[in-house]
């Protein structure tokens, strides 16, 4: 399989943790890929038309991609339990949906200041957006902590992705602030090898 992969995406890290959490790093060739909404550049759009990364092309199938799809394949294919039964999958779920969310909302922010002209940028479409990321953390502390400190999934994994990427992009906003239990699992969540072998880079 060839995963279309740019270091920096959150996108990209949450496809490379589960990877390595269900041992399959070496069944994929990593393909560098580049681009933004304006230029697609190196962007697979060959095979996701999107023009976004992740995109796993596979040996068996049409290429697959938007993250949570890739993951859920990979899940599957090693049996690896990332995405449990029901009733708790529905759990699962949401909060990969929410790790997704925030990470969205970042991204949407970086783009503002990285892609549009300075005449074009609105600081309040900026703090709107921080404002939903705020809102999320804030959700996290206060009802997700009990799921978080369970069992592995995929749910846990987009929130970490998610985190690292405010560390990375935002960090001068200090997420962190007021939210001791979900800076503390973040911590703890972070010494995993599959974390310390995908720091953001670029």
């Amino acid at each position: 399989m060839r995963l279309y992969h740019a270091p920096a995406s959150p996108y990209v890290r949450k496809v490379m943790i589960v990877l390595l959490e269900t041992g399959q790093a070496g069944d994929v060739a990593l393909v560098p890929a580049t681009g933004t909404p304006l230029d697609p550049a190196t962007m697979p759009v060959a095979h996701n038309p999107l023009g976004k990364v992740p995109t796993l092309e596979r040996d068996d199938g049409p290429a697959l991609y938007d993250s949570r799809v890739i993951c859920r394949y990979l899940d599957d294919r090693a049996g690896a339990g990332l995405y449990p039964p029901a009733p708790r999958l529905w759990e699962v779920l949401t909060l990969e949906a929410t790790g997704d969310g925030i990470t969205d909302a970042a991204l949407l922010m970086v783009y503002e200041s990285r892609v549009r002209t300075e005449e074009m940028r609105s600081p309040a479409w900026v703090e709107g957006q921080w404002a939903k990321i705020a809102r999320t953390l804030d959700a996290l502390e206060g009802r997700w902590m009990a799921h978080l400190a369970g069992p592995l999934d995929a749910g846990q994994i987009a929130v970490a992705a998610a985190l690292g990427y405010l560390d990375f992009r935002l960090g001068g906003r200090d997420w962190r602030a007021g939210r001791p239990a979900l800076s503390a699992w973040f911590a703890r969540f972070s010494e995993r090898e599959s974390l310390r072998a995908t720091l953001p880079t670029g």
